[in-house]
């Protein structure tokens, strides 16, 4: 089986894996980047859908979008990954996005009023949609793939879909405008998830995956939070805040480390906010996609740490 799923294999002889469908999605691209031979894909309407069928135990795997290089974060799957029964990341995967305006035969540029997609495939074509189509209004859709799949079959309440040249071909409807986005290159980060007991090994080029949440009413919480980090030689790649949902003015941290659990400067990082937040959920640790090693300063690598405590150890037996 491949190395990208680590932990048991299932009793069956294929891996069950759950996306953000419908087939031709975005998602699906970054499924293919790491599914073994015959695995079987299952398409969910949501990231948070394709999640419960990893908890349920009806998928073994999910794939699912966790971060947009023009939008941020994806907070559907962070706070799905955020809430309910813990699951991990055990790797992540990287797609270029570029999007067709794809139309029902027949249909011309005079035609389009409304244009169906996913949230976030707008924010990345707003400006050009209104440029090109004065007065257009988006139409929200579960999927990029879903608003083509809906326009070819006559069920839209849309004239047009932006949606990626897979979906165009897929559902047979045609490109009307080509590669089009407000900032061209952006990608979409994808991680696959897993129930706990799946703990990829660490590669030296890894990211470590957590929620913290800061005391309420604290001064200086989130400072005390990064020294955590800051002191012990620990990167972070990305830190967002999402609501705690217990009020106004209560946050969690989303934080990508840089750097796997089984090292001895994240561990500590970790013993230190266990010590001052009311709860730090582990999302996994998994190689990083760009194979970028991390660079540990000087009195950070993992012999530091041990001559550190040998040296404790000494002291107190002396």
């Amino acid at each position: 089986m491949s190395t990208n799923f680590p932990g048991p294999a299932p009793a069956r002889d294929h891996l069950r894996i759950a996306f953000l469908g419908p087939f031709g999605t975005f998602t699906e691209q970054a499924v293919w980047q790491v599914a073994p031979s015959g695995a079987e894909l299952l398409p969910k309407t949501s990231a948070p859908q394709a999640l419960a069928a990893v908890r349920s135990g009806e998928a073994d795997r999910a794939v699912v979008p966790i971060e947009n290089s023009i939008e941020g974060g994806v907070n559907a799957t962070l706070d799905a990954l955020s809430n309910g029964e813990p699951l991990v990341i055990v790797s992540e995967m990287v797609v270029t996005v570029t999007f067709q305006l794809a139309v029902r035969p027949g249909t011309r540029p005079e035609d389009v009023a409304r244009v169906g997609t996913h949230p976030h495939a707008w924010a990345q074509c707003r400006n050009w949609a209104e440029a090109t189509f004065p007065g257009a209004v988006h139409v929200p859709a579960t999927s990029t793939a879903a608003a083509a799949e809906l326009l070819a079959a006559g069920e839209a309440h849309f004239d047009a879909a932006l949606c990626n040249a897979t979906s165009v071909a897929r559902y047979g409807l045609e490109t009307l405008f080509a590669d089009v986005a407000d900032n061209p290159g952006a990608v979409t980060r994808f991680v696959m998830v897993a129930r706990p007991g799946n703990l990829p090994p660490a590669t030296g080029a890894d990211k470590t995956t957590i929620q913290v949440a800061l005391p309420v009413n604290q001064s200086g919480a989130l400072l005390t939070l990064l020294e955590q980090f800051s002191v012990r030689g620990v990167d972070l790649s990305r830190i967002e805040s999402r609501p705690s949902g217990d009020g106004l003015g209560n946050y969690n941290f989303s934080i990508d480390i840089v750097g796997h659990v089984s090292e001895e400067r994240v561990q500590a990082a970790l013993v230190g906010l266990h010590r001052i937040s009311p709860e730090v959920r582990f999302m996994g640790s998994y190689p990083r996609v760009d194979g970028v090693r991390a660079e540990v300063p000087a009195g950070a690598r993992d012999e530091d740490f041990r001559a550190a405590r040998e040296w404790v150890a000494q002291i107190l037996s002396s």
